[in-house]
Formats: structure tokens, sequence, C-alpha cells
């Protein structure tokens, strides 16, 4: 018997730091390793919501306003804010959280652009989002936002 199963639309994952994450300094996690977590969880959340493998086009800027310390508990906060025929953008909010002061920070938030595709590599329909509230709404309109604009800087190119 197939059951219908309801498309999560987010998605939250907690990682430690550990040493091998750490930059030069040995201090903090090198920003490229959050950039790889990044991508991660955003192919996590894109593909629980569509139910396929989903594959990178674009990522907005990313800004490390905070760095993360080696031994920090790490929460990225994923959710689907806008979906279109084969991609949607997932947004990504990504808190610190250093267990030994009990400091938290809000590090950096981010916009993956993820194409939802089949084993051969072909892009395949999503779901389409259902908004529901308030939240849900201005995500949304804010997609649509950065979108035009993605839009606007590849058309000057």
């Amino acid at each position: 018997m197939i059951q219908n199963v309801k498309r999560e639309k987010s998605l939250t994952m907690t990682m430690l730091m550990t040493p091998d994450k750490a930059n030069f300094t040995g201090k903090n996690v090198h920003g490229g390793e959050i950039l790889k977590m990044l991508d991660h969880v955003a192919y996590a959340c894109a593909a629980r919501y569509t139910g396929h493998f989903a594959v990178t086009l674009s990522v907005d800027m990313v800004l490390f306003k905070n760095p993360i310390k080696v031994g920090s508990l790490v929460t990225f906060h994923a959710s689907v804010n806008y979906t279109g025929r084969t991609s949607m953008e997932i947004g990504i909010k990504v808190i610190s959280e250093d267990t030994r002061d009990n400091s938290i920070k809000n590090t950096n938030v981010c916009y993956f652009t993820m194409v939802a595709v089949d084993e051969d590599g072909n892009a395949k329909t999503v779901p389409q989002l259902e908004l529901v509230t308030e939240d849900d709404k201005r995500r949304y309109s804010d997609a649509i936002k950065r979108k035009e604009l993605r839009m606007m800087a590849t058309k000057n190119k």
C-alpha cells in the first residue's frame, strides 16, 4: 500500500564543530567547511521536500557575521521559500552555540537555488509550495524579489 506523504518544507540540523574543521588559527571553523555544510543542508531540505535528488544552481551572498569557534554546536535552519517549475529557493539561517559560555550567535543567512533532478540528471517538476502563514507569504515574496535581482544580474553580463 502506497501512502501519500506530506512533504516537509523545513529542516533543522545541528552539528558539532570538531578540530578537523578548523581554519589556520586552529580556533575557528574554516569558512569552506561551513559552505560545504550549507550545501548539504540545502540538498537535504530540497530532497526531502521534492522526493528527488537536487543540485545546486546558485548561492546568494554568504556573509560570515560572526566566527564559529571549534567546539561549538552549529544549527542550520533551512526552509523552502519559493518553488518554480523545477527549481526552489532554500533559505538557511545559521546559529552558533558556544557550549562553554552558553552564548548564541546568528552567524549567517544565505539562499540556495536548487533544481530537482532524476537519476539521469534530468530536471523534475517540484511540488507547488503551499503558503499557509504570513511568514510563508513574506518568505515567498522576498524570494521572488531575490530571483528578479538574480535574473537582472545575469542579463547585464
